[in-house]
């Protein structure tokens, strides 16, 4: 973990891990390790990987998804940059048109909230857009923020009562 401090202003980012491409489980430990190298900021705690079946294109192999929660300095837009370089640097390449947006992926991280902040800008979008509507991520974030709340939606663990959890499963 990175060892810089991290003050008083500091937010609290949670960021969801996720792939189905080679070895993920192993990508998605690697991931939160290179967490690490973003300047300012540093991994608090991060969930179990889960195995959880492909969402939205379903002719791919299941997904591992885990949900790390940083502490950083850095605003909500070069935090993204950051995530972003690092899901390059393990080879992900995204598609400009948006056509591989459902998939197969060696690592994809979102950032799902920042703070209590609610952005809305082009290309960043916080809470995510459909942080309450996936059980794949909201499991493994309440594992480690149990008490938390989605800014304009409430207690997570509400959104997820609401849904079906059968499909994600604990890693080990």
């Amino acid at each position: 973990m990175n060892a810089v401090a991290i003050g008083s202003a500091g937010a609290r980012a949670h960021v969801g891990l996720g792939g189905n491409v080679g070895d993920a489980e192993r990508t998605l430990s690697e991931a939160i390790r290179a967490f690490a190298a973003i300047p300012a900021t540093r991994c608090l705690k991060a969930s179990r990987p889960y195995r959880t079946a492909a969402w939205g294109r379903e002719d791919q192999p299941a997904f591992v998804n885990a949900v790390a929660e940083l502490e950083t300095t850095l605003d909500a837009r070069t935090l993204l940059g950051a995530l972003l370089d690092i899901e390059r640097s393990f080879g992900r390449e995204r598609a400009a048109d948006g056509s591989d947006r459902w998939g197969p992926r060696i690592l994809d991280l979102d950032l799902l909230l920042y703070g209590t902040q609610v952005i809305d800008e082009p290309g960043l979008h916080v809470p995510h857009p459909h942080l309450h509507e996936r059980a794949f991520v909201l499991v493994p974030l309440l594992e480690i923020a149990p008490d938390l709340n989605i800014p304009g939606r409430g207690p997570a663990r509400d959104a997820l009562a609401a849904m079906a959890t059968e499909g994600v499963q604990a890693i080990g």
